[in-house]
């Protein structure tokens, strides 16, 4: 197996490490060591350094959660119940919490709070709405309204972020428990009224 090249062992190096610390305390240092890549390579790779990696990474992360939520959107239509539709959506970010022992927290948080660096703050904002966008299509497909799509998809996101920050707090997946009882009642009754009034 040919091992990855220096800028693919950087950004896989960098997600978990911002995951992990946050933007800022993801030193150099660190990164080299655990990408086994040179300071030469980095520079050669992302002129402007650890915030065009960040960035780049923030773009990749992006994508992948994107993808992964335009298969929930299409899923949702035909799911057998609210229940089970939020349980497959939250094991994207919840399993891989558990398995990591509550370190991993949410890399797309902390570059949007990385206000040092205003084009990775803005490649994490145009990825929050890229998500709300792909969610919302989900709902209007299941016969929402625009507008309560939107509204919807915007709170789903939301309670997952915050659902990620509880959990690493309180070493404890109970967070996403309650977002799913919550939201599962929200979504039931949603999808009732949509059904009622097409």
């Amino acid at each position: 197996m040919a091992t990855p090249r220096p800028r693919a062992r950087l950004l896989a190096a960098i997600i978990p490490m911002v995951q992990e610390c946050g933007v800022h305390a993801a030193g150099l240092t660190e990164l080299l060591a655990r990408s086994n890549t040179s300071r030469n390579s980095l520079y050669q790779h992302f002129p402007a350094g650890k915030g065009e990696l960040v960035e780049a990474a923030t773009r990749i992360v992006s994508r992948v959660v994107q993808s992964h939520l335009s298969a929930m959107a299409d899923k949702l239509p035909e799911a057998d119940s609210a229940e089970q539709w939020l349980d497959e959506l939250f094991a994207f970010w919840r399993e891989p919490l558990e398995a990591s022992d509550y370190r991993l927290g949410s890399f797309m948080l902390a570059a949007a709070l990385d206000e040092t660096n205003a084009a990775v703050q803005d490649a994490a904002g145009q990825a929050f709405s890229e998500w709300t966008n792909q969610l919302a299509n989900g709902l209007v497909s299941s016969g929402f309204a625009d507008d309560a799509a939107r509204s919807m998809a915007g709170l789903l996101i939301s309670a997952i972020e915050g659902a990620i920050v509880l959990s690493r707090a309180q070493a404890s997946s109970q967070p996403f428990d309650d977002a799913r009882t919550q939201l599962s009642l929200l979504l039931s009754h949603q999808r009732a009224a949509a059904l009622v009034h097409p």
